[in-house]
C-alpha cells in the first residue's frame, strides 16, 4: 500500500491501514505525516502510528498488491506478567542476562509481515536477534533482559498490529490443526463446485454446445469456476505472490500460472460468445481439488510420519494433583512448581521429574529408558516426567518440572533435529527455485510449439506442463526422511541432535570409544588395598579419600564411598589441587599427601622401587588400575580399583569390526591395565595413557589420515574429542556437558543402540536418494508426455501429488526397517 494508494482510501471511507471499510467516520482518526486519515479501529490506528514512528512505512509498498491487510488481532494486556522469572522459566533458555524465547504470532500472512517484524524488533534496544519464520508463524528472539523486556518486546509486536504469545507444542498443535481444517474447507467447497460443473460439462459433450443453450451453460460455468478459482486456489496465489515479492520462485507459481491462464482463456471465449473455442472451467476446477486433496493428504500423511514426537507429546499431561495442607487439589501442569508434592494415581502419566515420598507402584518407563518391564518404585526412588503408572499410589516431590523435565529435553532436541538443515537438503533448497524457473522454459516452448497448430491444445499442454511437472517432492525428500529417522531414533532411545550428524554417521570410518565409564560399566570398586608396613589399609583409604573428597572424578568417588562404608571420618584438607588424569594433592594436618597415577608420583619425586613395581605389574596384568597414595614424599600405600566391561560391549565392538569399521579404545590407565580389561573386544587398536586434553588430538590425528570419527564417551573429560569428531555421540549416563557437547545421545545408555543408530543413518541418507532419484525419474517421465500433449491438465493434476505422496511414504518405511 503506497502512500497514493492510501490517500486513495481515505478518500473511499477506507481504513488507512488495512483498506477494509470504516463504520464510523471520524471515531479513529490520527495525523500521519501532517495528513490526517481514518481509521476502522484502534488496533490499526496505534499499528500504523508505531510503523510510522518507527520509520517503516516501507511495508506497506511490500505488501502484495490488491491484497489487504488485516486489522490487528486481539491481544492480551497482561504483557507484565511474562517479566515475572517463576513464569518466564518455562518458555526460554536460561534466566540469565542474555535469554532466547519462541513466540508464536498470529498475524503473519506473507513475507512483508516477516521484513516488518524482524527490522521492528531490531531497532529496540537490547534486541540481540530476531528470526521469523513465515511457514511456522514463529519468531526467534534473544535480547538482554538488562536493557529491555520480554512485555516490551510483546506490546511493541502488538502495536504493529501482532498478537504474540511464548510458544508451546499444543499451542503450535492447536494451530497445525487449524491450517488442516482450513485446507479441508477449500477443498470441500472445490469439491461441491466440481460435482455442479460436472453436470453443465455432460451437457455440452451430449450436444448442447451445437444449440442455442452453449453460451448460457458458458455463463454457468463462469459462475461457478470464478469463486472456486479465488477461494480454493487462494493459498496457491498467496505463495506464489509471496514468493515473487521476496524474489523467490515457489513451488505453487507454475500451479497458479496454469490455473489462471486456462481461466483466462475460457473467460474469453464467454465473454466473446465466440463459437470457434472450446471453455475449460471444469479442468480449472478439478485440477484444484485434486491438487487439494493432494495437499491434504500430504499433510495427513506428515503428521502420521512425525507421529513420534505427537507421542512424546501425549506423554506429558496436561493436569496434576497437588497437595497442599493435606488437601489434594488437581491444577494446570503449569502451576506446579518445584518442592510440590503431586499424587500419581494408578493408570496416571507422571507429571513431574522428582523423588518418591510416599507410596510405592510399578513404573512403565520403556519410552524413555527403553527398559520393556515396569521398575519398582519406593520411597527415595526418582521418576521422571512422562512415565506410566501402572499400580499403586504415590507421592512425588517435584525437582524439574515443564521444559526442564527429561521428556522436555529429548522433545526439544527432535524439534531441532527436525528443523535443522542436512547439507543435502540445503543443496535441494537452492535447486527448487531453477527447478520452477525450469518447468515456466518448458511451459513456454510448449506453448510456442502447438501454438501453430492448435491454440487450444497449446494452451491445455503447456497447462499439463506447469502442473504435472512437480517439484514439491523433490522439495521434501530430506526434510521428511530427516523429521521421521529423528522420530524413530528418538522412539528408539537415540536423540539426534542435528539432521547433519545421520548424514556425516552415515560416512564413518572409525570410531573411538573411551573406556572407563563407556565401554566399562563406569562402577568402578575397591578389590586391593595394599599398603607399606606400619601402616594400617584403614589409615591409606582414609587419607586417600580425605584428599579426593573434593575431586568429581569418578575414581575419587568411589574411594571416599569406599571410607564412608568403612565408617571412616574424612579428615580437614587445605591447599587442595587436581590435576586432570593425573591425580591430586592436598595437605592434611600439615603433611603434603599426593594421590594419583604413577607418572603424578614420579612428578612429586616419588618413585617405586622394589616390591612395590613388582605389585603393580601383577595387579595391572588382572585389570585392576592402581592408585598410589604417598605421604611426605614418601609412597605408603595403593588402591586398586576394578571396572567390568559392559555386557553389550563385546557385540558391539564385534559388529563395528565386521563391517568394516576400524576401532580405538582411548583411556588414561597403564596399557597393561588397558589391554587386560579389553582383551575380549578383539582386533582394535588400543591407546592408554592419554590425557584428557590429548584424546582431542588423538581425533585430529584420525582426520588428518582421512578417516571420518565418530567419538563415543561420557565424561567431561571426552567434551573435545566429541567436539572435534565428525559426529559425537555420548551416552545418557555422561554429565551435561559431554551431553551438550555431543551430536547423538543414546538415552537408553547402552552400547548395543550404536547398531541401530548406525543403520538408522544408512536408511535415511540411502532414502533421501531415492527420494531424489524418485521425484526427479517422475518428472522425467511425465514432463516429455505433457509437452506431447498427451496428458491431460486433470490427469496432471491427480499423478502430481501422488509424487509426493511416494516420497512420504517412502520416508515413513524407515520406521518399519528399523522395527525388523
Amino acid at each position: 500500500m503506497s502512500e497514493a494508494k492510501v490517500v486513495a482510501h481515505a478518500d473511499i471511507g477506507k481504513c488507512f491501514h488495512c483498506g477494509l471499510a470504516v463504520q464510523n467516520p471520524g471515531e479513529f482518526t490520527a495525523k500521519i505525516n501532517t495528513i490526517s486519515h481514518e481509521f476502522c479501529c484502534h488496533g490499526c490506528r496505534m499499528a500504523c502510528q508505531t510503523i510510522y514512528s518507527a520509520g517503516l512505512q516501507g511495508f506497506y509498498n511490500k505488501t502484495p498488491d490488491g491484497e489487504s491487510l488485516a486489522p490487528p488481532p486481539e491481544t492480551a494486556n497482561d504483557f507484565h506478567a511474562y517479566d515475572i522469572d517463576e513464569i518466564q522459566v518455562d518458555y526460554v533458555d536460561q534466566l540469565d542476562d542474555e535469554r532466547t524465547i519462541y513466540l508464536l504470532i498470529e498475524g503473519i500472512h506473507c513475507a512483508a509481515c516477516v521484513w516488518l517484524i524482524e527490522r521492528a524488533l531490531y531497532k529496540l534496544p537490547g534486541v540481540l536477534s530476531a528470526d521469523v519464520s513465515l511457514t511456522a508463524k514463529r519468531c526467534r528472539i534473544k535480547w538482554d533482559n538488562r536493557e529491555t523486556s520480554l512485555s516490551v518486546l510483546m506490546q511493541h509486536l502488538a502495536k504493529l498490529g501482532y498478537a504474540a504469545i511464548p510458544f508451546d507444542p499444543e499451542t503450535a498443535e492447536g494451530a497445525l490443526a487449524k491450517r488442516h481444517r482450513g485446507i479441508l474447507y477449500r477443498m470441500a467447497f472445490a469439491g461441491f463446485a466440481m460435482m455442479n460443473l460436472m453436470w453443465v460439462s455432460i451437457a455440452l459433450y451430449s450436444g448442447a454446445a451445437e444449440d442455442e443453450f452453449r453460451n448460457l451453460f458458458h455463463w454457468v460455468g463462469f459462475f461457478i469456476a470464478t469463486p472456486t478459482l479465488l477461494y480454493s486456489g487462494y493459498p496457491f496465489f498467496r505463495n506464489a505472490i509471496s514468493g515473487l515479492r521476496s524474489l523467490y520462485l515457489t513451488m505453487d507459481l507454475p500451479i497458479a500460472i496454469g490455473a489462471t491462464a486456462t481461466y483466462l482463456y475460457s473467460s474469453y471465449i464467454t465473454f466473446t460468445g465466440s463459437v470457434e473455442g472450446e471453455v475449460f472451467f471444469d479442468t480449472v476446477v478439478n485440477f484444484i481439488f485434486v491438487i487439494l486433496i493432494g495437499r491434504y493428504l500430504e499433510a495427513l500423511s506428515k503428521r502420521n510420519a512425525l507421529s513420534a514426537t505427537r507421542r512424546m507429546l501425549e506423554l506429558q499431561p496436561k493436569l496434576a494433583t497437588v497437595i497442599e495442607t493435606g488437601e489434594q487439589k488437581t491444577v494446570p501442569i503449569r502451576s506446579v512448581k518445584v518442592g510440590d508434592l503431586v499424587l500419581v494415581r494408578p493408570g496416571e502419566n507422571v507429571p513431574v521429574d522428582g523423588i518418591v515420598t510416599e507410596g510405592e507402584s510399578a513404573v512403565d518407563e520403556s519410552m524413555l529408558t527403553g527398559e520393556s518391564q515396569p521398575v519398582r518404585k519406593q520411597v527415595n526412588d526418582s521418576v521422571v516426567a512422562g512415565s506410566i503408572n501402572n499400580e499403586g499410589a504415590f507421592v512425588v516431590k517435584a525437582q524439574q518440572v515443564l521444559r526442564h523435565t527429561a521428556l522436555a529435553k529429548i522433545i526439544a532436541l527432535m524439534d531441532e533435529a527436525q528443523t535443522s538443515k542436512a547439507p543435502i537438503q540445503t543443496l535441494a533448497d537452492k535447486v527448487v527455485p531453477w527447478f520452477v524457473v525450469v518447468t515456466l522454459t518448458l511451459a513456454t516452448l510448449t506453448f510456442m510449439f502447438w501454438v501453430g497448430t492448435d491454440f487450444e491444445t497449446a494452451l491445455l499442454a503447456s497447462a499439463s506442463v506447469l502442473v504435472v511437472t512437480c517439484p514439491c517432492a523433490f522439495g521434501m525428500a530430506t526434510p521428511m526422511s530427516i523429521a521421521v529417522a529423528s522420530g524413530v531414533g528418538a522412539s528408539n532411545g537415540i536423540l539426534v541432535k542435528q539432521g547433519i550428524a545421520l548424514e556425516s554417521l552415515s560416512r564413518v570410518t572409525h570410531y573411538v570409544f573411551d573406556k572407563t565409564g563407556t565401554l566399562t560399566e563406569g562402577k568402578l570398586s575397591l578389590v586391593q588395598n595394599i599398603t607399606a608396613e606400619s601402616v594400617s589399609q584403614q589409615t591409606v583409604l582414609q587419607i586417600a579419600a580425605s584428599a579426593e573428597q573434593k575431586s568429581e572424578h569418578g575414581i575419587a568417588k568411589t574411594i571416599v564411598s569406599a571410607a564412608r562404608s568403612e565408617n571412616l571420618p574424612l579428615l580437614d584438607i587445605s591447599r587442595f589441587y587436581a590435576s586432570p588424569g593425573r591425580g591430586v594433592k592436598a595437605e592434611i594436618e600439615g603433611k603434603k599427601i599426593i594421590v594419583g597415577t604413577a607418572d603424578w608420583m614420579l612428578s612429586h619425586n616419588v618413585t617405586l622401587e622394589g616390591e612395590w613395581r613388582a605389585t603393580v605389574e601383577q595387579l595391572e596384568q588382572q585389570g585392576i588400575s592402581c592408585v598410589f597414595v604417598a605421604r611426605e614424599q614418601q609412597l605408603i600405600g595403593i588402591l586398586g580399583l576394578f571396572d567390568t566391561l559392559r555386557e553389550d560391549a563385546k557385540t558391539t565392538i564385534s559388529d563395528l569390526l565386521e563391517q568394516g569399521m576400524k576401532v580405538t579404545v582411548l583411556s588414561g590407565d597403564r596399557q597393561q591395565v588397558v589391554n587386560s580389561v579389553t582383551a575380549v573386544l578383539g582386533n582394535v587398536q588400543r591407546l592408554a595413557e592419554v590425557l584428557p586434553g590429548e584424546k582431542r588430538q588423538v581425533i585430529q590425528q584420525l582426520q588428518q589420515q582421512g578417516e571420518c570419527v565418530a567419538m563415543v564417551g561420557d565424561g567431561i573429560n571426552d567434551s573435545p574429542a566429541l567436539i572435534q569428531s565428525d559426529v559425537g555421540i555420548a551416552l545418557a549416563s555422561g554429565t551435561d556437558v559431554s551431553i551438550e557437547s555431543a551430536d547423538i545421545v543414546l538415552s537408553y545408555n547402552q552400547l548395543s543402540q550404536l547398531s541401530l543408530t548406525r543403520q538408522l543413518a544408512t536408511r535415511t541418507l540411502r532414502t533421501i536418494r531415492q527420494n531424489i532419484v524418485l521425484s526427479i525419474s517422475y518428472n522425467v517421465i511425465m514432463v516429455p508426455l505433457a509437452m506431447m500433449a498427451l496428458v491431460s491438465p486433470l490427469l496432471a493434476a491427480i499423478t502430481m501429488p501422488i509424487s509426493s505422496l511416494l516420497v512420504i511414504g517412502n520416508a515413513a518405511r524407515i520406521s518399519r526397517i528399523v522395527k525388523r
